[in-house]
């Protein structure tokens, strides 16, 4: 049986290191992108160790020329794609849309917008050739529901499940699935990111209340692959249970 590769984007933190790690515990092959290389690198020994054959390619998705380069690169036998996780993405500020920054939205349509765009060009031909595959987009309980301080970002995840509506249309008469996980108040870097390095204001998102942690996502992400040839998942909503809107949070 043919040893499945994944994608996975964004891989040097939170859902998409977690979801590197579930699978290689599933005996998937790996190629995991990130901008840090360090990080790349010692993730990349750590699931060598455990018999995982991993290729790390350090770049910016927001960056198209980089995307194509390396994803040119890679060996063809690796282009043999079977899932493309498009995990990178990201939200900048919180602010009123006439005090927020115009270099916050700019970094946040190319990350989470043409960034998963410029992988899934590419990838998705290769898939095309082989007529099969999966793609799972990382959207967000912001792509449901928009909320003040947030227009941008929620944009940008509105705009993902709208593409990957249209994307699981398009891309069905090839045998390729298409799907969305949407977290909701989830801890990893996401917050600290949001803030610019600010700790304090990054641990006040998450006081309170038990909020979901990567793995949680990367397990949801491993079910969705691991359904039957004619199941497609195409979209999973997750809360913690402490949560019941995207401005809803019950904080004891």
């Amino acid at each position: 049986m043919k040893q499945k590769i994944a994608f996975i984007t964004g891989a040097t933190a939170g859902i998409g290191l977690e979801t590197a790690k579930i699978l290689a515990e599933n005996q998937f092959k790996l190629i995991l992108t990130g901008r840090r290389k360090e990080r790349l690198d010692q993730l990349k020994t750590d699931l060598e160790k455990e018999g995982t054959q991993v290729i790390t390619l350090c770049f910016d998705v927001r960056n198209k020329a980089e995307v194509e380069q390396a994803l040119a690169a890679l060996p063809e036998e690796w282009k043999k794609v079977d899932v493309l996780i498009n995990n990178a993405g990201l939200a900048a500020g919180l602010d009123p849309v006439h005090q927020a920054a115009i270099d916050d939205w700019e970094t946040m349509i190319d990350t989470n917008v043409k960034g998963l765009l410029y992988m899934s060009r590419i990838v998705s031909n290769w898939m095309i050739e082989q007529q099969s595959g999966q793609i799972i987009n990382i959207s967000s309980i912001a792509g449901i529901e928009s909320y003040p301080n947030g227009s941008v970002y929620c944009a940008t995840k509105h705009a993902v499940n709208a593409i990957s509506k249209a994307m699981r249309i398009e891309l069905a008469p090839h045998n390729i699935k298409v799907g969305t996980i949407s977290p909701g108040a989830l801890e990893t870097e996401f917050s600290l990111v949001r803030f610019k390095g600010d700790q304090q204001k990054a641990d006040q998102v998450y006081e309170g209340f038990t909020p979901l942690n990567a793995r949680d996502i990367a397990e949801s992400i491993y079910f969705v692959l691991s359904r039957p040839a004619h199941v497609n998942i195409a979209d999973i909503l997750i809360m913690p249970t402490a949560q019941g809107s995207a401005r809803d949070i019950f904080r004891k």
